[in-house]
């Protein structure tokens, strides 16, 4: 019977018409699995589907995938909106480039390419060369390469090896000068920093392993099993460590973070220079510190007595808390992030959601600022202390990324790279409207359309958001937006509590027992839109993913009766086992965990999973995941497929989109990229009744 699932699966699909009634999706075996947490019984019909490897899971993966293929590949107009997403996509594409010595190492990705390839440059205006090409490594281009580290010299560099969307990469060595890998090779793990002594005898590289976060030290030409252990015996799974060698060499810099949104983060460093032991520079002060070193100096951008955040100088020859200068001080705007480079400091700062860049001398004295043209995003900057400029990429929805160099001691900006991408800018129109949430809470979201757009109730609207772990929802290029605008629709992001938008007051407001302030913010930005005649329920989508994910599972739960299509992609859904896989641990400062008594109460009152009622009008829904989504499990998908599945009432598909290969990381091909979004896009088209 279950081999016979894929089978199936596409005979109830064959010769029926597009338009006629969808028939039932492939059955999915419940079982009479029950919990007592706290007193309260939890039922869990599909824990079974919670063995990835297992073979009844694995038919019932093909059986969904042949489902949802069968089904997504007759949709119309799929090669018209491939078409114009490959214009979009399948450009020349440059990454914000590393100074070190004069040379330049970036990853680039040419127009007929599937993959980012790492070059480096010899001077800024010098011919690119090819260092590293993963295109040969893999057949279906699932294999991807970054750069994760290089000697002040620039004569050997890092870079790690990504097999698919996993999380863990291999890290390799290469002699830039002879183009020759070296035979040091660390094994596939999370690695977070690879940090290079100045003589190249070595190189310092963090990691998490089995569960446990560690700082090593790598001697060239030995073994990773001699590897040293330098840090990280006190801590935990839900710790992250970083570790980064000064410019200098003088100094070992080392960050702990509490949990991933780093509501603690502890400072350490080392006098290499002198051998001295490892001495806390911060400690023992719930808020966010991260160190940017130039010279004896650390400058320190923190939200500790500044939920704005603030930059602090340290003196590392006097680092006594009683000692520490604040040379920038918390302002209205948000710090975003900040730079260290060419003895400046480059502060980035969020105005009402957009981004702006300040620079400062190491006093706090002003030295500039750098303007852009619309509304949009800093990504990155990129510098280092002793360099003489910095780079740093800006896009909007609408405005391809542009790579621009700044020199730091004229002030002057100029163009390094841009994308050419085929998109009229012009005829588009980006604004920010604002909007009450349930609670009276002023939101922001921005609005992106065509130029005179008719307010009648009846465009299609797809909206998007995030809301958790102090991450910023900004203005980006979206080749997945421009397609929905050129469609006649309008592209939707709301700023949702959680985020750090407007600081940490803002990320407190929507995590742990305050979490439903996010889904209440996410429901008022549909009313919005709907009340104010952009759109309608039956016109109107939403997607999410990984924490956006969740939200897309609480919408479909809560409010099914605003959304007429989902996309609900790497999701985590059962809140109340999530995080007992994978890395879910880091997660527990953000969300809670369910084997605490107090904080099961908030979490089984929104979990998606346990929500879904038999017999329920709900959305069509496509389900995204990977078999290599290492992060955010790939069960949590399985299980809410089957369950709404089981429960549907309203007719609408429920489809599950498996992907054997790929998973939560970057790295993927952008053939593969094509193929998603062209998935996605077809699915919403359907559903909103949009033409082409």
């Amino acid at each position: 019977m279950k081999c016979c699932f894929a089978v199936l699966a596409l005979v109830w699909l064959i010769a029926i018409p597009f338009a006629a009634q969808l028939p039932a999706p492939p059955p999915s075996r419940r079982s009479d699995v029950v919990d007592v947490m706290h007193g309260v019984s939890i039922h869990d019909p599909y824990r079974w589907l919670e063995d990835q490897s297992s073979p009844e899971t694995r038919t019932w993966i093909n059986a969904q995938n042949a489902y949802s293929r069968a089904v997504l590949d007759k949709l119309p107009d799929r090669d018209a909106i491939a078409r114009r997403l490959g214009e979009l996509m399948k450009v020349d594409s440059i990454q914000v480039p590393m100074e070190r010595n004069g040379r330049y190492f970036f990853r680039r990705r040419r127009a007929d390419q599937d993959l980012y390839v790492i070059y480096m440059r010899q001077g800024a205006s010098g011919k690119d060369e090819v260092l590293v090409d993963p295109h040969p490594m893999s057949a279906d281009h699932s294999v991807s390469v970054d750069i994760h580290g290089v000697t002040p010299d620039g004569s050997l560099m890092a870079y790690g090896i990504r097999r698919g969307g996993a999380d863990e990469t291999e890290i390799h060595l290469l002699d830039v000068d002879m183009r020759k890998p070296l035979p040091d090779v660390l094994p596939p793990a999370r690695y977070f920093e690879v940090s290079f002594l100045p003589d190249k005898s070595g190189f310092y590289y963090s990691l998490m392993g089995k569960n446990v976060p560690h700082v090593r030290f790598h001697k060239l030409g030995t073994a990773p099993a001699q590897d040293v252990e330098v840090f990280g015996k006190n801590y935990g799974p839900t710790n992250i460590i970083l570790a980064r060698v000064t410019e200098d060499g003088r100094y070992l810099i080392i960050h702990v973070l509490y949990g991933a949104a780093a509501d603690k983060t502890e400072v350490f460093y080392q006098d290499l220079a002198h051998k001295g032991p490892i001495r806390p520079v911060i400690q023992g002060i719930n808020a966010r510190f991260f160190a940017a070193p130039g010279g004896d100096h650390l400058y320190v951008w923190t939200n500790y007595k500044a939920e704005n955040g603030r930059v602090l100088d340290i003196d590392l020859l006097h680092p006594a808390q009683e000692q520490w200068r604040e040379v920038v001080p918390q302002t209205a705007d948000v710090i975003d992030d900040f730079d260290a480079s060419g003895g400046k400091l480059l502060v980035k700062y969020l105005h009402d959601v957009s981004s702006q860049i300040r620079v400062f001398r190491p006093d706090g004295k002003p030295a500039g600022e750098i303007s852009f043209p619309t509304l949009g995003t800093v990504s990155s900057i990129s510098g280092h202390w002793q360099g003489r400029e910095a780079f740093f990429d800006f896009s909007s929805f609408h405005v391809p990324p542009t790579i621009f160099r700044y020199d730091l001691s004229s002030g002057s900006q100029s163009e390094w790279a841009r994308e050419n991408v085929p998109v009229e800018s012009s005829k588009f129109e980006l604004k920010q409207v604002w909007y009450h949430s349930k609670d009276g809470t002023r939101v922001p979201m921005f609005l992106l359309s065509k130029k005179g757009l008719k307010l009648d109730g009846s465009n299609p609207v797809l909206m998007t958001a995030y809301g958790g772990f102090d991450i910023s929802m900004t203005p980006r290029f979206s080749p997945e937006a421009v397609v929905w605008i050129e469609h006649g629709g309008v592209f939707a992001l709301p700023n949702l509590r959680g985020g750090s938008e407007f600081g940490e007051q803002w990320h407190r407001a929507g995590m742990l027992e305050k979490k439903h302030n996010v889904f209440d913010d996410f429901f008022a930005a549909a009313e919005w839109l709907i009340q104010n005649h952009y759109t309608s329920p039956s016109h109107l989508a939403i997607e999410g993913r990984s924490n956006g994910g969740l939200l897309m599972g609480a919408a479909m739960t809560q409010r099914p009766d605003l959304y007429r299509a989902i996309i609900c992609g790497y999701p985590l859904l059962d809140m109340l086992r999530y995080q007992k896989f994978l890395v879910a641990r880091f997660w527990v400062p953000e969300y809670g965990s369910a084997e605490n008594a107090e904080q099961f109460k908030f979490l089984y009152a929104y979990s998606p999973y346990q929500h879904v009622k038999k017999g329920g009008k709900y959305p069509a829904v496509l389900f995204e995941t990977g078999d290599s989504d290492t992060r955010v499990a790939p069960l949590h998908a399985r299980k809410m497929t089957a369950l709404m599945q089981w429960a549907n009432a309203s007719g609408n598909p429920i489809l599950l989109h498996y992907d054997t290969t790929e998973g939560h990381s970057e790295g993927r091909p952008v053939g593969k990229q094509i193929e998603d979004n062209t998935d996605d896009l077809s699915f919403l088209f359907w559903q909103l009744g949009v033409k082409s």
